[in-house]
């Protein structure tokens, strides 16, 4: 028997911890999908998201299936997310459909930029399954054309709508930071053991920082 501690962390409860992650985030991106489906007036707007919300179903039935290979419970591995996931978004519900589509483009990247870091450190397998769910479904294009068609119609739109993904990313980058100060796995898998982890995961996050301005600039919007 080992005489080591039974519940020191390890690289396994990081991998879970980043699986769980992704399921529950998933699967909330499912369900905001199908609430933007449904608020949209056009038909082909609603058959287009409602097509991404299935893909993020699918995404979410791939991690959850390789947590149960891995002999996780999903449920379990995804139960400590749910309350930072959903407080942030109770504190960014967006006021219009515009704000919706930013929202997911803009926090849902901030988000993917973090996940593809962190996947380079894992094995081959679960790395190509996180990338795999990271692909984009064709939301970025569908996001893009919508809101610069609204800005070309009233230019006012564009300053409303770039203080509010500035407001987003600060709200995404915050509750990452905290997601990941909060379990020691995850913030091994991010840093290793290094003393300095929480400096090393705040170098990581201005990256992702500099990182969206093309997001913004692809949108017709500034980032500063």
């Amino acid at each position: 028997m080992s005489s080591g501690p039974q519940d020191a962390p390890t690289e396994q409860d990081g991998v879970l911890d980043l699986l769980g992650l992704l399921a529950y985030a998933s699967l909330t991106g499912f369900f905001r999908l199908t609430d933007d489906a449904a608020l949209s007036l056009a038909l082909s707007d609603k058959t287009a998201l409602a097509e991404m919300a299935v893909a993020e179903f699918g995404h979410y039935q791939l991690l959850r299936a390789r947590l149960e290979e891995s002999s996780a419970d999903p449920e379990a591995a995804m139960q400590p997310f749910v309350a930072p996931v959903d407080a942030f978004h109770e504190r960014t519900a967006p006021s219009d459909w515009l704000e919706g589509l930013v929202k997911a483009y803009v926090g849902d990247g901030i988000a993917a930029d973090f996940y593809r870091t962190v996947a380079q450190v894992l094995e081959p397998k679960t790395r190509d399954l996180v990338l795999a769910v990271l692909a984009d479904t064709g939301h970025a294009e569908f996001v893009i054309a919508r809101v610069r068609a609204a800005i070309e119609a009233d230019p006012r739109v564009a300053g409303r709508l770039a203080l509010w993904a500035r407001r987003l990313v600060g709200e995404a980058l915050g509750q990452a930071q905290r997601v990941a100060a909060e379990r020691e796995p995850l913030a091994r898998l991010l840093v290793g053991s290094d003393a300095d982890q929480l400096g090393n995961i705040g170098r990581m996050f201005a990256r992702l920082t500099d990182e969206h301005a093309a997001r913004m600039a692809a949108l017709g919007l500034t980032s500063s």
